[in-house]
């Protein structure tokens, strides 16, 4: 048995009201803001779309302090507000991981642009149910192990070691064991279909290389999430922060890959960076026992890792092959 309990401030009609708002969100976004429509999505759509989750995000914050400060006082409310804004940078920072993936998996199919917003949103459905689940499971875990901390703390260290390592090694999407084995068993048309995922050809059900591109879609977040979760538990263990925090960063993820894929490569040296943040949280995790480290001095260190190595890429930027008059 363990006697680490567990325990949030949050209340059911929070919970619920979160929810609420991130399915009115989802809805806003498939009727009203075109996302049943395939659309290429240009850079001032999604920087727009990337200000309105940071300011979502920075406004829940707000009200966590607010609602905190007037009924369990100053001190809570400034420990939650900076726990969500710690666990909130450091999903987004990691799930920056994902949009290397992102940019991998269309670039390998050619999926045209004008098709990329629709999957993208299926794919973040998928992973929210994917991440409330492992959360449960991670709250469970903590609560019934309090030694699964450690365990979680050793497993970012290595994970952050072998990001380092394999930084630079390009993944072969040809030999992923998942395509390989869809490949071998469903019948694959050779060419999109506009953003359907299956299709009917004289009765008989074809899948389509969209059906491809999800699935992978849902698998890099669920390796992604491997990570990332693990790492929120070094800031706190209140399962309403942890999943706020992620929620805000997923539903963010979406636009920011629009804002940023085509500028992807300049952001090389982004991933070092991210292995730093791993290795940082689960150094921090590991020396719990002994060291207890200030919220504002984590929250302060991985956006200083994560500024330092956005910095240093654009000031390293490599230089592109001259094949056409393009700029860099």
């Amino acid at each position: 048995m363990n006697d680490t309990a567990v325990v949030s401030f949050a209340t059911g009609p929070m919970w619920a009201g979160f929810i609420v708002f991130v399915l009115a969100m989802l809805a806003l976004d498939l009727f009203v803001f075109g996302g049943r429509k395939a659309h290429r999505v240009h850079v001032k759509e999604a920087a727009a779309w990337v200000a309105v989750w940071v300011s979502l995000a920075l406004a829940f914050a707000g009200l966590l302090w607010w609602y905190l400060n007037d009924t369990q006082g100053a001190e809570v409310a400034r420990t939650k507000t900076l726990e969500f804004l710690a666990g909130y940078l450091i999903e987004q920072s990691l799930s920056v991981d994902n949009m290397f993936v992102f940019v991998m998996i269309f670039t390998y199919f050619a999926v045209p642009p004008e098709l990329q917003r629709r999957v993208l949103l299926y794919g973040v459905l998928g992973a929210i149910v994917m991440r409330a689940g492992m959360i449960l499971a991670g709250v469970w875990l903590v609560q019934q192990f309090a030694w699964i901390l450690y365990v979680f703390g050793a497993f970012l260290v290595i994970t952050g070691i072998k990001m380092l390592i394999f930084a630079e090694a390009e993944p072969d999407l040809e030999k992923n064991p998942l395509l390989r084995w869809l490949r071998g068993h469903l019948r694959i048309t050779p060419e999109f279909h506009g953003e359907k995922f299956f299709i009917r050809k004289e009765g008989i059900l074809w899948a389509t290389p969209m059906f491809l591109v999800l699935v992978l879609i849902e698998a890099s977040d669920v390796v992604f999430a491997v990570d990332s979760i693990p790492a929120i538990f070094a800031v706190t263990t209140d399962p309403f922060i942890v999943f706020t925090s992620n929620i805000f960063a997923i539903m963010g993820l979406r636009a920011l890959y629009f804002l940023l894929a085509d500028m992807a490569e300049r952001f090389h040296l982004l991933k070092y960076g991210l292995s730093i943040v791993l290795v940082f949280i689960g150094g921090k995790m590991l020396a719990m026992p002994w060291f207890h480290m200030p919220i504002q001095w984590s929250l302060s260190i991985v956006a200083g890792i994560i500024l330092v190595s956005v910095a240093a890429s654009l000031a390293l930027s490599k230089p592109k092959p001259i094949a056409s008059g393009a700029d860099a």
